[in-house]
Order: structure tokens, then C-alpha cells, then sequence
């Protein structure tokens, strides 16, 4: 589609916190894929190799985002870009919990971030606006840089999930209905004018 500017979300593999729904971010222990999440990573580049048309390779500065691309960057013949803004929110004090864990600490603090995308998590974290804003900010710069092009965008939950609600123009607490797994691909793209299409969510199939 000529014109058309096309973003391939994708969500990291698992590291070690992953299957355990620990929040895992840019304020925590930054941690690397585990065997699971290498894995996934390794099929993710077969899988998307054989699209035939990514162009670009953009990445999270964290390290699981930075192991997830180079396989991927690699198997394309790419070198994998970094993107300082597509990296995790800071989770303050919640760093390494489960939700559970958070909701008997912190009850209030949760309720209030869940409720308001101005509300920071305990210990000074990061507000889902402030996220909003950095992944606004990439996404501008990436759909101008790479007009009519078609670019893997690594990264996480947090940002992902927002370049998905704004395509759909959908609110905020939106983003808690979501769900995007460990190495999942989203598709968005973005017309001339700056139109936002969703045409895929969540896809996992590469890696059964």
C-alpha cells in the first residue's frame, strides 16, 4: 500500500519475571530473556523473515527488548535502532510485584493509578500520561522517518498497549483490556494523513 506506513508491534520474550506477572520496569532490575524467552525470540525472526517486507528494526533500550531484536535484526540482515523513548514506565516501589502483591501493600496508590492516567505508582513512578506522551513522541518520529515503510517496533506492554489505544482512539483504563503476550505481534498502520488502522492484535501463532 503505497503511502501507507505500517508498525509491527512487538512485545519482548519472556525473561524469568514473565510468567510469574511481575512488573517488570525501566525503574527495576532490568533483566534479560531467559531460555523460554530466546526461544521465542528465535522463532519470531523465522516468523517474520518471512514476511519479506520490514525495512527497519527499532528498539526498547532494555536489555530484554535489545535480546528479542537482535535475532530478529539478524535473521533481516538489519542493524536494530534504539528508540530511548520505547521503553518500559517506571513502576516506582512496584518494581518485581505481582498486581496481588501491589493491591496489599498499596491499595489506594493502585486504585488510584488504575483509576486516573495522571496518578504515578507508589515511590514515585511513572503516570500512564507520561508513557502516553514518550510513546507519541516515537511513534511521530518513526512514521516520519520512515514513511510508507514498514518497521519492527520492540518493546513492551506499557507503550505497545498505548500505540494500540490511540490508533483506536479508545481511553485510557482502555489499556487494562488488553492483553499482549511475551514475543505476541501487533500490527498498526498509518495512512498519509496520519489515520491510524489496527489489522492485527496479539498474534502468538509463530510461536506454537
Amino acid at each position: 500500500m503505497s503511502g501507507v506506513t505500517t508498525l509491527v508491534l512487538l512485545r519482548h520474550g519472556e525473561t524469568l519475571l514473565t510468567p510469574q506477572r511481575r512488573l517488570s520496569g525501566s525503574g527495576g532490575t532490568n533483566p534479560g530473556l531467559s531460555p523460554a524467552g530466546r526461544r521465542q525470540a528465535l522463532a519470531t525472526a523465522e516468523a517474520l523473515a518471512g514476511r519479506g517486507d520490514i525495512e527497519a528494526v527499532v528498539t526498547s533500550p532494555m536489555r530484554r527488548c535489545r535480546e528479542t531484536a537482535a535475532p530478529v535484526a539478524a535473521r533481516l540482515g538489519l542493524s536494530a535502532q534504539v528508540e530511548r523513548d520505547l521503553r518500559e514506565a517506571d513502576f516506582g516501589s512496584w518494581e518485581g510485584l505481582t498486581f496481588g502483591e501491589v493491591r496489599e501493600r498499596h491499595p489506594d496508590d493502585l486504585a488510584a493509578w488504575l483509576a486516573s492516567p495522571e496518578a504515578a505508582p507508589s515511590g514515585g513512578g511513572e503516570t500512564m500520561q507520561e508513557v502516553t506522551w514518550r510513546a507519541t513522541a516515537a511513534r511521530k518520529r518513526l512514521v516520519a522517518r520512515y514513511a510508507g515503510a514498514t518497521v519492527l517496533v520492540v518493546s513492551h506492554v506499557g507503550p505497545l498497549r498505548t500505540l494500540v489505544r490511540l490508533a483506536l482512539q479508545a481511553p485510557p483504563h482502555s489499556l487494562f483490556r488488553m492483553d499482549l503476550a511475551a514475543a505476541s505481534v501487533s500490527t498498526v498502520t498509518y495512512d498519509e494523513d496520519g489515520t491510524a488502522t489496527v489489522r492485527g492484535l496479539n498474534d502468538t501463532h509463530h510461536l506454537a
